[in-house]
């Protein structure tokens, strides 16, 4: 995938004061992801650049229908199990962390007259709906949302088998996004992982944290030898342009009214 090197008015890295100071700004988007091991193949920023290059893409596709949104700098910090904090790099961020952090951005922003967060998280170990939950009361005002794309089970429609951690969807994501990080096949490990023993939690009636250490070896959950650029284009597609459309639809009511 080839990156455009025309500065993109929809990303504030690379805005100016000039271009932002005459714009009323409708929606922010905060990318937010994790530094963590992703099998042998993959970088420890892979939940950062996805989450970066999905934001991006939606939001110009919003841009070009006249939806002012702007994508916030990406948060590369999250919450992760235990056996993953022991591995080196793998950066922990405590959920009460990313509840200030939260708490800062949405001060600043409902200050500004910006009256719509997005969060576009790609690292399963982040759980926002808590978070959100707790600061709403705090900015009734304001819409705060979140999308786990990766939880999307229209993922099965473009993949054989998805994957937690490095398997076959973010691998062929990011085959697609950022081919130069990503290494050959032949050098990720399997991606296998023992399941739990217990009953209660294969059939998901209890849950409990996986610890990392004792059901992968290489860190990956989820075969990644089914990938090509080809899968993860096509579900970049469908995945930007239904984000993009979403932020479309949610400038057209007030923050208020999103109910029938």
């Amino acid at each position: 995938m080839n990156n455009s090197s025309k500065i993109q008015p929809w990303i504030l890295n690379q805005s100016n004061w000039k271009s932002v100071k005459e714009v009323q700004y409708e929606i922010a988007i905060l990318p937010w992801g994790a530094t963590e091991p992703h099998n042998y193949h993959l970088p420890y920023g892979t939940d950062t650049l996805q989450s970066e290059i999905i934001a991006s893409k939606a939001a110009e596709l919003a841009w070009e229908q006249r939806c002012k949104v702007m994508v916030l700098p990406s948060i590369p910090l999250g919450v992760q199990n235990s056996g993953q904090m022991d591995l080196p790099f793998c950066l922990h961020t405590k959920p009460s962390t990313q509840l200030a952090i939260l708490h800062d951005l949405l001060w600043s922003l409902n200050r500004q007259n910006i009256p719509r967060l997005v969060i576009l998280n790609s690292h399963g170990g982040n759980d926002f709906k808590s978070l959100i939950r707790e600061l709403q009361p705090q900015f009734p005002k304001m819409f705060i949302g979140v999308i786990d794309w990766f939880r999307l089970p229209e993922c099965v429609e473009f993949f054989d088998s998805p994957g937690d951690h490095a398997g076959e969807m973010e691998t062929s994501i990011m085959q697609y996004c950022f081919p130069n990080l990503v290494l050959p096949l032949k050098e990720a490990g399997t991606g296998k992982a023992r399941g739990f023993s217990l009953e209660g939690l294969q059939t998901k009636l209890a849950w409990t944290p996986r610890n990392w250490t004792e059901i992968t070896e290489d860190t990956g959950v989820g075969d990644p030898t089914a990938a090509t650029p080809e899968k993860g284009k096509l579900f970049f597609k469908y995945l930007t342009e239904r984000i993009g459309e979403f932020l479309v639809e949610l400038t057209k009511v007030e923050p208020g009214d999103i109910y029938k």
